[in-house]
């Protein structure tokens, strides 16, 4: 088998492995981004749920 061939076999795992790494880096970065829109959602919540007690109080 001729040396440039083991390169180009090297050069597609590699490049197989940097996609693999980047959408699991992407995926961390999006379960992120969805966990703080979410909090920000229960805090608005939690915001309501105090007037209403103030004003029932």
């Amino acid at each position: 088998m001729p040396w440039w061939m083991l390169l180009i076999v090297i050069g597609i795992v590699f490049s197989a492995y940097m996609t693999l790494r980047s959408a699991k880096e992407e995926k961390e970065v999006e379960e992120a981004i969805i966990e703080k829109e979410g909090q920000v959602y229960m805090d608005r919540i939690q915001e309501e749920r105090e007037k209403k007690q103030v004003v029932n109080v």
